[in-house]
């Protein structure tokens, strides 16, 4: 039988603070049949990270080839180290109908859109419900000090000004709510009729049934 449909590719942005991070954790929960992408980078493994679990660990040339020969879906330089999404892998799982997520800025947002994978993206932005209650969660979260969390808010007005290249806007005003509502829109997107290849089998199994009973 034909497979119900190929997987997504779900890519959510948002600025640091928003509940980007939070609502990917709480989809993966919900259905455990979801992936969350495995970036590679060039900086050295950390004590107990295992290569293709946490990374896939590359040489800086390794990453490089696979810049040049189109194998990276996004990719970006952050200090001396690359960081980016294996495209081959990705594309391995999509096939088999496996839903992808993406946890991503809008730069790494704006490459996947613009890939060979375009047409599996669903694009989801997730904005603070105002700026006082970002930097409120900045500061709550405990994690880092007065100097990060000025430069996570100097950065977050510039994230912010990307939210109309996303097809999906959610504002985490409450997060039991924002998660209804990212729930909401998978559900959708894996029901839409261009997503589905098995529709053409379907209706003909339906229409052998009307023609048994007529």
């Amino acid at each position: 039988m034909t497979k119900t449909r190929r997987g997504l590719l779900i890519i959510l942005s948002s600025p640091s603070g928003a509940g980007k991070s939070t609502l990917s954790r709480m989809l993966l929960d919900w259905d455990p049949s979801l992936r969350f992408s495995v970036s590679a980078t060039t900086r050295d493994p950390r004590s107990g990270e295992i290569d293709g679990r946490e990374y896939y660990f590359k040489t800086r040339d390794e990453f490089e080839k696979l810049i040049a020969s189109d194998g990276m879906l996004e990719h970006a330089k952050v200090f001396d180290n690359f960081y980016g999404s294996p495209k081959e892998p990705i594309e391995s799982a999509v096939s088999k109908g496996i839903d992808i997520v993406f946890d991503v800025d809008w730069q790494g947002g704006q490459q996947i859109r613009a890939s060979s994978m375009k047409n599996d993206v669903i694009s989801i932005f997730i904005l603070p419900p105002s700026i006082t209650e970002l930097e409120r969660r900045l500061n709550a979260r405990g994690q880092d000090s007065i100097e990060v969390v000025a430069s996570r808010m100097s950065k977050s007005k510039d994230e912010i000004s990307h939210w109309n290249e996303y097809e999906y806007l959610i504002v985490n005003n409450d997060l039991q709510q924002s998660f209804e509502a990212l729930k909401s829109i998978l559900i959708a997107e894996r029901t839409k009729q261009v997503r589905r290849n098995d529709l053409e089998f379907l209706i003909g199994n339906l229409n052998t049934e009307f023609d048994a009973v007529s």
